[in-house]
């Protein structure tokens, strides 16, 4: 499909739709067609520029859904698997938490966009250029950043055990590069390693937890710092109680199920509105729609809430709409419209079951007190969220795919450019306020502890979703030298920091910081230079 733009103007639609490499396996949109059919040759820069626009919002659906609805529903989920991160002093929930949900949370747009990217393998270069180029980023311009905002000490053995764990799935990455394919051994390999990494958090915690018992030492450079509850950030949620006493009702009311409804589907707080500066009345405003929509498919639990969160009429409405969402998302909705012997779609059964079901909740329930079986709304909720995401991430490498045949690039820059960047804009915001805070070292820490999970996740679980009994393997053969310059490019800075951070004394100062953002430009500009064959092998 590369060679549509060499072909003159005129033949560029015939060629799209007579070339079988051409077509989008996945997803709602045809990009291609839209792009070379829709829109005359003259308007091609207007249709990249809507193109560029819509990809920036899809970074922005991804963004919202994982906030606040995917990790939202997915703590609900872990407190009511006793995995709360509020629990005794000595439990080993907490590392736990925080190494499988935790992570799960805030990468769950990478691992949906890798396992998207690995489903085909013209974009097999998106996954891969985006799990190595977000970690070089990540462990680069962000723990730079951090070391700039704020000097601090690292935690010295969770610091090693996290650089060493992700050294070994860097060096099993470029085996299996090397290879040109990924077993079902070695698919399962990328989770066990991950398992074992796991195993190895909460062994250690248990570890420093016994000495504390047997005799409290005061904290060393190794262990990390933890928020306690009164320094804790202010919740970014829409209750009355975030703007003071002044604000709460002085007698109880009852709300009619209609009120209920409205509030809980405005996703603005005006009080909050005014007060905040035009940007983010800007970004809100672009929010806006998708928390809308959002809100009418995604149940969203809430354990530090009295009620839960419960909203009885929305939450009856979510019975129809969540499930109307999963399979009309559910392979671009081709489950959904499938027909029943040949007579009732699947969607219209599923609006009939869910109608019963909403009719029967809302009058065996009241608006005052959640259900015992409320948490089964959490589970819920995070498949929604799950499918938003799931079908945000097609779209997304679809797009990118389109514009790398447009401006003629290589899946592995668009993975390590544009595909990391969007994906990790979010952690580097987070990131960089917690060390703002005062917390550098647990955002430090958040820098290599996140991405382990990416690269053996995202990897593994991508690759074994492809895998079937016919054909045991994924073939994952680097289509340029720039793959290999990404994964150097990566274990050295890894190196870099193993041998620097502990010469140092794991004392990170502004001059470590310099350091990781110059490689990561240099780094970039190499890169680049690459994919424009101004670097190659004859040269090296």
């Amino acid at each position: 499909c590369w060679e549509v733009r060499k072909h003159n103007s005129s033949e560029w639609c015939s060629f799209v739709r007579s070339t079988p490499d051409c077509r989008m396996d996945g997803g709602f949109l045809d990009y291609l067609s839209g792009v070379f059919c829709v829109f005359p040759p003259r308007l091609l820069p207007l249709a990249v520029t809507l193109y560029a626009l819509w990809l920036l919002y899809l970074f922005i659906i991804l963004g919202v859904t994982a906030e606040k609805f995917f990790c939202p529903n997915l703590s609900a989920i872990s407190t009511n698997l006793k995995l709360s991160h509020n629990v005794a002093a000595f439990s080993l929930t907490s590392p736990l938490h925080g190494v499988t949900f935790l992570a799960f949370g805030n990468g769950a747009p990478d691992v949906f966009s890798a396992v998207v990217a690995f489903s085909d393998p013209r974009t097999a270069g998106l996954a891969i250029g985006a799990v190595f180029g977000a970690g070089v980023f990540v462990t680069t311009v962000v723990a730079g950043g951090i070391a700039l905002v704020k000097p601090f000490t690292a935690a010295s053995r969770p610091f090693l055990r996290d650089v060493i764990f992700y050294m070994l799935a860097v060096f099993l990455t470029f085996m299996v590069l090397y290879f040109g394919r990924i077993r079902l051994g070695e698919a399962l390999g990328y989770l066990g390693l991950y398992v074992f990494y796991v195993f190895t958090v909460v062994l250690c915690t248990w570890i420093h937890r016994r000495q504390q018992v047997d005799g409290p030492a005061p904290p060393g450079a190794w262990e990390p710092e933890m928020p306690t509850d009164a320094e804790e950030p202010e919740s970014s949620g829409m209750n009355s109680s975030d703007y003071g006493e002044e604000y709460r009702p002085l007698l109880p009311s009852q709300e009619t199920s209609l009120r209920i409804l409205t509030t809980a589907l405005s996703p603005l707080d005006y009080r909050k509105w005014r007060r905040k500066p035009w940007y983010w009345r800007l970004f809100k405003a672009l929010r806006v729609p998708v928390e809308l929509v959002l809100l009418l498919t995604v149940p969203v639990v809430d354990p530090d809430k009295d009620d839960l969160n419960w909203k009885r009429p929305l939450n009856c409405l979510h019975v129809l709409t969540s499930p109307l969402l999963c399979v009309l998302t559910l392979k671009s909705g081709a489950y959904g419209l499938y027909q029943i012997q040949g007579v009732f779609p699947v969607w219209g059964l599923i609006t009939l079951v869910g109608s019963v079901l909403a009719i029967i909740i809302f009058t065996t329930t009241s608006n005052e007190e959640p259900p015992k079986y409320h948490c089964v709304f959490a589970f819920l909720g995070f498949l929604a969220s799950a499918m938003w995401i799931n079908a945000a991430a097609t779209e997304l490498v679809n797009i990118l795919r389109t514009l790398g045949i447009i401006f003629q690039l290589s899946n592995t820059v668009l993975g390590l450019t544009l595909l990391a960047w969007g994906n990790s804009i979010g952690d580097t915001f987070s990131d960089l306020t917690m060390a703002r805070q005062g917390y550098p070292r647990m955002a430090f820490s958040a820098c290599f502890g996140g991405i382990i999970f990416n690269i053996l996740v995202g990897v593994g679980l991508g690759c074994l979703l492809q895998m079937s009994s016919s054909q045991p393997l994924v073939k994952l053969e680097p289509d340029s030298l720039l793959v290999w310059v990404l994964a150097g490019a990566l274990g050295l800075s890894l190196v870099f920091s193993f041998v620097s951070v502990p010469a140092q004394c794991f004392h990170l100062g502004k001059a470590y910081g310099v350091c990781l953002i110059a490689y990561y430009l240099v780094f970039l500009c190499v890169a680049l230079l690459t994919e424009f064959r101004v670097i190659h092998l004859s040269t090296l």
